[in-house]
């Protein structure tokens, strides 16, 4: 390999990257927690270090010339590379402390992990943990997150997942709504009901249906993409909701439908990325996440 070749640094192509992503300076400038003159000069000297125009600059935005592009996938690249050093050299940390980065439904991170990050705090206070409450997948192999509690089998194959369990889902409704059509007495009665759901219910749809229980589409008159927002929705009457039974029972006008008829599952799953599960801090909140998400699988299979 001729070394003088390479008279970039890495930085320089983190603020390429982040600079054809965000489409302007400023806002790749706050992505990088950087200045934005900082980064302008970043991209000035990889673009002198290349001999190539690689944005064409605006007043408010960038545009990438054909250079730019055509650099863009060996950036990308770059960047994977870059991730998977980083990702080894996590996985070797022997230390129990710093920061564990945990992503998980936004329900789930409210009503299921106070407690269990209670315990993680008396097991290994120097850990820092954040909370990403998204019902949105992260994906854990760019780093977004270190531990995901998902619903849902994994299928990239850098990742480790454990099948914790299942905790027990129920129809719900506010003592409002019931007043109002009445308590359905059969699964029958919810085939004309209003419902409540996250914004791509068809999945819900075709599991409801494998439990013998048929809505259509259309009955779900309103849709979100927040777990706490849909719960809340439920509570104000707007519609009936397919709820964890741990997290329903925490609200006293909240009333559960057909309780000994319909007990849909939802499984839970521990996921990490395979590297960092050699780190000692990863390793000890994924195996304490493990032991409370099972032992409230077991409580739910009791209820």
């Amino acid at each position: 390999m001729n070394w003088n070749d390479v008279a970039f640094d890495w930085n320089q192509i983190r603020a390429f990257l982040a600079t054809s992503t965000e489409g302007s300076l400023s806002a790749a400038a706050r992505v990088l927690n950087q200045t934005q003159p900082t980064l302008s000069r970043q991209m000035t000297s990889l673009e002198q270090a290349l001999s190539v125009t690689l944005f064409e600059r605006g007043h408010r935005q960038v545009q990438l010339t054909a250079a730019g592009l055509e650099l863009l996938e060996h950036a990308r690249a770059m960047a994977e590379s870059a991730n998977r050093i980083s990702l080894a050299a996590s996985g070797q940390s022997a230390g129990i402390e710093g920061k564990v980065c945990i992503t998980a439904t936004e329900m789930m991170a409210t009503y299921c992990l106070p407690p269990m990050l209670k315990k993680l705090r008396e097991i290994a206070p120097s850990i820092v943990i954040e909370v990403v409450a998204s019902d949105e997948v992260r994906d854990l192999v760019r780093r977004e997150a270190d531990i995901a509690i998902r619903h849902a089998q994994p299928t990239q194959p850098d990742l480790i997942a454990r099948c914790i369990g299942h905790i027990k889902g129920q129809i719900y409704a506010s003592d409002k709504l019931l007043s109002e059509v009445g308590a359905p007495q059969t699964v029958e009665d919810l085939s004309t009901l209003d419902f409540v759901g996250l914004e791509d219910p068809e999945p819900l749809i075709a599991g409801l249906a494998e439990l013998g229980l048929k809505l259509r589409l259309e009955q779900f008159r309103i849709l979100t993409s927040s777990g706490n927002c849909m719960l809340q929705y439920v509570r104000e009457g707007l519609g009936f909701g397919v709820l964890p039974m741990d997290t329903s029972g925490a609200f006293d006008d909240l009333q559960c439908v057909l309780p000994d008829l319909f007990k849909p599952q939802i499984p839970i799953w521990l996921v990490s990325h395979r590297e960092l599960r050699t780190s000692r801090r990863i390793r000890v909140v994924f195996d304490l996440l493990a032991q409370e998400l099972a032992a409230l699988s077991s409580d739910q299979s009791e209820i």
